[in-house]
């Protein structure tokens, strides 16, 4: 996409229910060369709050309105996982480059298809893989890039909470395609650990149900082998006393981090990062704890966590659709997340390992 003219990219948002309030339009906003163009919704009162807070952006009810609107250069499709997959496939088909939210189609297979079809189209893909711009998934990538923990043996992450009702009138606990916890918080930590350490040579996973009358996998545990590491990942609704955030030992140290990235909880306040010269900024408290060993000097001490920034995002789908940089989710590193997914779901079936090429 050439803009040589400098007008804003016209962008076209489909949903304003959580992930479009809180994860999309706050940042399309934000991002300079970006304009809210237009967005989706067919709910009264999320079609409300949509007018108060963007004005400016033209409100519908009608998908069709935004897939033949010619002024929109791209779509975000935040809708219910099951959708995915049909939506992002007529967008491409209107001539549309198109950001799905995560976890990206509930299949491999349907993820090929829209790659594929995204390539005959000429359009770019990608997926909403945010948490790679969390303040401690950064942090992470930092301390591991920086050789003081040697050579890393074992990852494990967690992404966990505590909700023991089963959430009424949410697609969220309904069995449909591409629900439950392992595609819902699972793809978050799936992508982090491929983004540091590639693609698995096995897989295996736990499944369960824990809460009574849950209709969805709500806890997994899923092992990702590799040749000298073993990632661990793990996420559940009934785990009250959080574990860290994450563990990595070496052979020449570890990390621990605890806490979550404080962007989510802001969001859901009604904060935006316009404006905010600490946005993403965590307090001192929740700073990682490196143990280790530096040229023959024992070190004890926290680690002061990077700056989240779900703009980061953005701002690349923004310079790749210019031609200025290389787009940072590929739809290839998408779909190997749902690879990793079925594999899943397949080992804890069958109670053995996979391999990640089976």
């Amino acid at each position: 996409m050439g803009n040589n003219s400098g007008a804003k990219i016209q962008v076209g948002l489909i949903g304003y229910g959580m992930a479009g309030q809180v994860f999309h339009a706050p940042f399309i906003h934000s991002v300079p060369g970006l304009e809210l163009a237009r967005i989706r919704e067919s709910r009264p009162a999320n079609m409300e709050l949509a007018r108060q807070r963007y004005p400016e952006a033209r409100i519908t009810a009608q998908v069709e309105d935004l897939l033949q609107d010619d002024a929109l250069d791209v779509l975000v499709v935040a809708t219910p996982n099951s959708s995915h997959f049909e939506l992002t496939k007529r967008a491409l088909l209107a001539g549309k480059h198109v950001i799905v939210e995560k976890p990206f189609t509930p299949t491999s297979a349907e993820a090929d298809e829209l790659i594929q079809l995204a390539k005959e189209q000429q359009r770019l893909l990608t997926v909403f893989h945010n948490r790679r711009w969390d303040s401690d998934f950064k942090t992470v990538h930092k301390v591991l890039a920086s050789g003081v923990l040697g050579s890393v043996v074992e990852y494990e992450a967690h992404f966990d909470r505590f909700r023991t009702a089963i959430r009424e009138n949410t697609w969220k606990e309904e069995d449909t395609p591409g629900s439950g916890i392992l595609y819902d918080l699972g793809s978050h930590l799936i992508d982090q650990a491929l983004v540091l350490f590639g693609l698995p040579q096995e897989v295996y996973a736990e499944l369960k149900v824990q809460r009574p009358h849950s209709r969805i996998i709500d806890k997994f545990e899923a092992r990702l082998y590799y040749e000298r590491v073993t990632v661990t990942l793990s996420a559940g609704l009934l785990v009250r006393e959080p574990s860290p955030r994450y563990t990595l030992h070496g052979d020449r140290g570890s990390f621990l981090k605890y806490g979550l990235d404080v962007q989510e909880e802001a969001l859901k306040a009604g904060k935006s990062p316009e404006g905010a010269p600490a946005w993403g900024v965590e307090p001192e408290h929740l700073w990682g704890h490196l143990n280790t060993d530096f040229q023959g000097l024992p070190f004890k001490g926290r680690v002061e966590s990077e700056a989240g920034d779900y703009r980061g995002f953005y701002e690349n789908v923004r310079d790749a659709l210019l031609g200025e940089k290389e787009l940072n989710v590929q739809p290839e590193q998408a779909r190997d997340v749902i690879r990793v997914i079925e594999l899943a779901e397949r080992s804890s079936n069958e109670k053995r390992r996979f391999s990640f090429y089976d």
